[in-house]
């Protein structure tokens, strides 16, 4: 199906499922040579990250673990600006290698935050991992150290990311349709 309708909008395929599959194992590859001998924590970040850390994960080729982390910056279609943690971490972090595992980088205030809260646990290190960032957008100077894709500023969703909890299951990413 090339378009679709979420509850009152729109959406039409961007960025096919065979395409993200593709991108996914490009990105575990990177991490799987980066991490090799490090046995690395991915962070997911839920619940738009959950589809993408299970397939990151999958694809990696070294041992790693994961765990989950949820903050809240989105209402609706727009970022609140404000990030708000639900549900903390409780792995000792200590001399691990983390890496934090997003769904989309739009301001990077999210990250922002993440990465300071991690820092004061004592990390080996931590680095960035999102299926999607909108460079357009930024406005924080972050180290996005693995990018699936690089995006505009539409409203999207599939493939983990919602519009009002809707379409999370989606294989294909979607773009509001204009």
């Amino acid at each position: 199906m090339d378009t679709i309708q979420v509850n009152d909008k729109h959406f039409r395929v961007f960025i096919p499922e065979a395409k993200i599959k593709q991108r996914v194992k490009e990105v575990a590859d990177m991490i799987s040579r980066d991490m090799a001998g490090k046995n690395p924590l991915l962070l997911g970040v839920l619940n738009g990250a959950f589809v993408f850390a299970a397939d990151l994960m999958r694809e990696m080729s070294i041992p790693c673990e994961i765990s989950f982390v949820k903050l809240a910056s989105y209402q609706g279609v727009t970022s609140t600006g404000k990030v708000k943690e639900v549900l903390g971490i409780n792995e000792d972090l200590t001399g691990r290698h983390i890496i934090i595992v997003e769904d989309i980088v739009d301001t990077g205030l999210t990250m922002k935050r993440m990465v300071e809260s991690l820092g004061t646990r004592h990390p080996a290190s931590v680095s960035l991992c999102t299926l999607l960032m909108k460079p357009d957008k930024l406005q924080e100077d972050l180290e996005l150290k693995y990018v699936a894709f690089s995006i505009p500023n539409d409203f999207i969703l599939g493939y983990g990311l919602d519009y009002d909890q809707q379409a999370r299951g989606l294989k294909d990413i979607y773009v509001l349709d204009h």
